[in-house]
């Protein structure tokens, strides 16, 4: 009797320690005791079906996880306005500003300086501060692995890339997208059109059209954040790789797969941080491992014997026994870019991007 008195004594000291700790730990880290305001700078809009909402469907997350209010303000433009815009959202008691394109910037920077006190988070900016984080995902291994797809798709041996601007970014994901499709496809071109625009409907429509009527490709891919490419090649009877959305319930005769985001396992991990106490500025840019970037499921359109190849690159970028810009990689014009058993730097990948593998041929009316 006696043991077992000393016995339930102890499950109850252990249950109080283990209540007490628990408690304990939420108040440290003041996760779900207290609303945090976050305000979230959208270039386009939240129910885009592309780059805006896969954001809006990851902060979402976030936001009911770590008990968050995020306050939304959608096509902000590219000029001083949108300093406005975010020292209204501070003034309404904001502590994290988010703003969702490179082109924020210069006027995200400025403002950060005025407000030292308040955290901002700037997806595929370059910028530094004490207060500033900028963030993205290697995409570029997506791009890669779609390449692949349409590499192996492909019967005319011409692929569509529709894109809005020749900056490092975009040329990166054109650049891997190529690597991936000749790794497979010696023969195949990938021509690019550029839209000049990331979200104008009627911009990239007309690039897509181009594409179908002046290259005679049989499959489109994207790097913009209109579906105008999508719904292009469903109304033309050509397939679609698309970008930052699995969007294939929409186009079930021409979706293959897509390059997308996962923002939450960004936003979840980085404002606990902050939440906790701990947060330091940075450049975040991580990879298929963390689960940022990923690969929609293929659809029932992809040929036999794709899937497999896919898989065991993406095994090889998860378990890093492989990344896509190691060398030797020749240019469009035959240059050695990058030397055999060479890779290229981080730097390099982010800034330096303005040349074109070879395989890449660049539209000109």
């Amino acid at each position: 009797m006696k043991k077992l008195v000393i016995i339930t004594i102890s499950i109850l000291i252990i249950i109080i320690v283990g209540i007490f700790f628990i408690t304990g730990k939420k108040n440290d880290t003041n996760i779900t005791d207290e609303t945090t305001k976050v305000g979230f700078i959208y270039n386009g809009e939240i129910d885009d079906k592309g780059w805006g909402q896969s954001h809006y469907e990851g902060i979402s997350i976030t936001a009911k996880e770590l008990n968050l209010k995020i306050i939304y303000k959608e096509n902000v433009p590219f000029d001083e306005s949108c300093m406005d815009t975010m020292q209204n959202m501070i003034d309404e008691g904001c502590e994290i500003i988010i703003c969702n394109s490179f082109n924020y910037g210069e006027w995200l920077v400025q403002v950060a300086e005025k407000n030292p006190e308040v955290v901002f988070l700037h997806a595929t900016g370059t910028e530094e501060g004490d207060n500033i984080t900028t963030y993205f995902g290697r995409m570029y291994q997506m791009r890669y692995l779609s390449g692949i797809v349409a590499g192996m798709q492909t019967e005319t041996n011409d692929i569509g890339y529709v894109a809005a601007f020749p900056i490092s970014e975009v040329n990166r994901g054109i650049n891997a997208f190529t690597l991936g499709v000749k790794s497979v496809n010696p023969d195949a071109t990938v021509h690019v059109v550029w839209s000049n625009s990331w979200t104008d409907y009627e911009a990239n429509e007309e690039a897509a059209r181009i594409l179908i009527e002046e290259c005679n490709v049989d499959i489109l891919t994207m790097h913009c954040d209109s579906v105008a490419p999508l719904d292009v090649a469903e109304e033309s009877g050509i397939w679609s790789i698309g970008y930052n959305m699995d969007n294939s319930s929409l186009y079930p005769n021409s979706f293959l797969t897509a390059a997308v985001w996962d923002w939450e396992a960004f936003y979840t991990p980085e404002i606990t941080t902050y939440l906790q106490g701990k947060y330091h500025s940075g450049n975040y840019w991580e990879g298929s491992e963390t689960g940022l970037v990923n690969l929609s499921p293929l659809t029932d359109n992809v040929k036999d014997g794709i899937a497999e190849v896919v898989e065991e690159k993406r095994d090889m970028l998860d378990e890093g026994t492989f990344d896509v810009f190691y060398g030797p990689v020749v240019d469009t014009d035959g240059n050695l870019r990058i030397g055999e058993g060479e890779n290229m730097p981080d730097n390099a990948m982010l800034n330096a991007f303005d040349w074109y593998v070879e395989g890449v041929s660049i539209y000109e009316e």
